[in-house]
């Protein structure tokens, strides 16, 4: 690769990464297949996330002098950087691939602009997503509007019963 062209796609994937609201450094351990790795992008696109697998020293020039400098300590070994604009749409990508896949480990992230750990990664997985959230409130909302009809409707109901029964 030409260096014009490295300055292009450094700047490419530092524009990425500014523009997302979670970075997670994950460690991808040598035996990881490409099978694998697919299944995980696949998996990260359905949660609208991406990863990035990059040298380490590219990922140091994207990330310097920005708030993503945290994650400059893990860049060692083979590493990617997973980013998205859904926290836990990434976060329970990345922790459901890596339960099931040993050679993958979850290092640790930038969370709107703050460093976040491994503990807080997996608790942001634990977290129910945005569609389940608007279920729930859907779900709520109609049983409540069904609870008022049901209160409006049954002294009606209870005087119609009276009257069947007294004729």
């Amino acid at each position: 690769m030409l260096r014009q062209e490295k300055e292009s796609f450094v700047s490419h994937v530092r524009d990425e990464l500014m523009n997302s609201s979670i970075v997670i450094a994950v460690n991808r351990q040598p035996g990881i297949t490409v099978e694998e790795i697919t299944k995980l992008r696949k998996d990260m696109h359905k949660a609208e996330a991406n990863l990035k697998i990059l040298k380490n020293t590219l990922a140091r020039i994207a990330i310097k002098d920005s708030v993503l400098d945290p994650i400059e300590q893990y860049l060692e070994g083979p590493t990617g950087l997973a980013y998205s604009n859904n926290p836990v749409g990434l976060a329970k990508a990345i922790s459901e691939f890596a339960k099931a896949n040993e050679k993958l480990t979850i290092l640790g992230g930038v969370m709107d602009g703050k460093a976040v750990g491994v503990e807080t990664i997996k608790a942001l997985a634990s977290l129910p997503s945005v569609d389940e959230l608007r279920a729930k409130i859907i779900g709520l909302l109609t049983a409540a509007a069904s609870k008022i009809a049901r209160t409006i409707k049954e002294p009606s109901v209870k005087v119609a019963r009276v009257i069947a029964a007294k004729s």
